[in-house]
């Protein structure tokens, strides 16, 4: 089985949140395990600086938008370590920019073109490559009109003709949604703009167009798929979603143990194992408050938060909470991440307001969130929603204790320390349902009394270390996956 992932972001070549981690990964894993895959991306201006060899194909591909031809070279990388190739569309009036999708917190005007022409890109790249592509795995919105082509404008050609789509939701709120005369840009008739199909309020809508014309659909965790096809988080498209339900896959991602393991991780103060964890997460708890100008005070546990810093994260919660936590001296916070600027004023003032108990690093750094992950003794995750969700998984096998809001993701990873779950060995950190601030204090309340039992808090600990959410996992349901949308798709002939 061939299987070509489409998709905007991998890493190490071009990432902004999960879906680069995703990408970067869950190729090589099925490569791992038997079959061909490869990967076309955007040439982004970030691909090309991110120091991974890239060398020319020798291809040239045109693409006609809104019936006028554009043309772009076809480069190849290969993912470190591995044989599994990427192949960057080079087009730099639409990819040779400073971000991937959006610039001085405002979208780029032309992202429908810049992604119609990406979809109709990989297209034409299929029908060069060996051997014989069977799926194509499409991931969000910017490949979404994919599906559509291969049911519309290229049907009736021979080289998509036993081509099966995958479409994966790694976060239904990002729709891809625009302006309806952009619909003359895909070149696909305005017959399908309807209710039923293309159409959404009025606007052109990737996400929809995928949901519909995919022969099947997944996203990124077993709850999100449930959640989703309810109004609440469902972002107007619960109907479509339930429309397609059968064909519907809850596949949780998986953790990267090459990069995210605490045995072998280059940026952290020492190396330790679930084993012997307390003397090495003992010393890079000191490192981490050192480098952060935090003092050292075992007797209040440090707090670790990477994230975008958002009401969906869950920031409207938590910014109540540290100052009630930080004038008790209860606990010390660590905050890395950038976002919404209303957060970036209210962080830094909380920092300069409570300098030995908050800490807060407005930007992303990889190094240093390993040392987050290191460092702390909890990891907070309390979100509005999430999809899948990495850092929980990281911070389990760092042996940082997650607090999190049980929904999407973090509701299939995380198994809350009541003292049943503490009693038979299951619990792996702490949850909570209420999205409220209060709900979210006595969880971190919860979490603190069994800090200050030493055995009880290292067992918790050492339970979540030793367990396995690697990619390996994940991949054998994709392949089941992936063996059910080539038969959806027969079924459709």
């Amino acid at each position: 089985m061939h299987v070509l992932f489409a998709t905007p972001e991998a890493v190490p070549f071009a990432k902004t949140g999960g879906l680069g981690d995703v990408c970067g990964s869950l190729p090589r894993e099925l490569a791992a395990r038997g079959l061909h895959t490869s990967l076309v991306m955007p040439a982004f201006r970030q691909t090309k600086n991110c120091g991974q060899p890239i060398e020319p194909t020798g291809l040239e591909i045109e693409v006609p938008i809104a019936g006028q031809p554009i043309r772009a070279a076809v480069l190849r990388s290969y993912f470190p370590d591995s044989k599994v190739p990427v192949y960057l569309i080079d087009q730099p009036s639409y990819y040779d920019r400073p971000e991937l999708y959006r610039e001085a917190g405002e979208d780029y005007q032309d992202n429908c073109e810049r992604f119609v022409f990406f979809s109709r890109a990989v297209l034409e790249v299929i029908k060069h490559l060996e051997p014989e592509t069977q799926i194509v795995h499409c991931n969000d919105w910017p490949s979404g009109l994919i599906p559509v082509y291969l049911k519309t404008e290229s049907s009736s050609d021979f080289a998509f003709d036993q081509i099966a789509s995958l479409f994966t939701i790694h976060n239904l709120a990002y729709q891809g949604s625009f302006w309806h005369w952009d619909m003359a840009l895909t070149g696909i008739d305005w017959k399908y703009f309807n209710w039923q199909q293309m159409e959404f309020y009025g606007k052109l809508n990737f996400m929809k167009s995928a949901l519909v014309f995919a022969d099947a659909v997944s996203t990124v965790s077993p709850t999100y798929a449930k959640e989703i096809q309810h109004a609440e988080h469902g972002c107007g498209l619960e109907g479509v979603l339930q429309d397609r339900s059968e064909d519907l896959f809850g596949v949780l991602n998986g953790c990267d143990y090459s990069v995210w393991n605490p045995e072998s991780d280059p940026h952290i103060a020492k190396q330790y194992s679930s084993d012997d964890f307390v003397g090495g997460k003992a010393e890079c708890k000191r490192a981490l408050q050192e480098e952060l100008g935090l003092p050292q005070n075992p007797e209040a546990p440090l707090i670790s938060i990477i994230s975008r810093l958002a009401d969906q994260k869950g920031f409207d919660l938590i910014a109540p909470l540290i100052p009630q936590f930080a004038s008790r001296g209860a606990v010390q916070w660590a905050i890395l991440g950038t976002g919404e600027p209303k957060y970036h004023h209210l962080l830094g003032e909380l920092a300069a307001q409570y300098p030995e108990q908050v800490a807060v690093w407005l930007e992303f750094s990889n190094p240093l969130a390993h040392r987050l992950e290191a460092g702390g003794d909890m990891f907070l995750m309390p979100s509005r929603y999430e999809p899948c969700g990495l850092n929980q998984m990281y911070s389990l096998r760092y042996g940082t204790v997650p607090v999190v809001r049980a929904t999407g993701g973090l509701a299939d990873t995380i198994t809350d320390a009541t003292d049943h779950h503490l009693n038979n060995g299951a619990a792996n950190g702490f949850s909570f349902v209420e999205y409220t601030s209060d709900a979210l204090g006595a969880t971190i309340e919860r979490a603190l009394s069994l800090y200050r039992i030493p055995d009880a808090w290292r067992r918790l600990v050492r339970t979540g270390m030793e367990q396995d959410w690697s990619w390996k996992t994940s991949a054998e349901q994709y392949v089941h996956v992936y063996e059910e949308t080539l038969a959806r798709a027969k079924s459709l002939v």
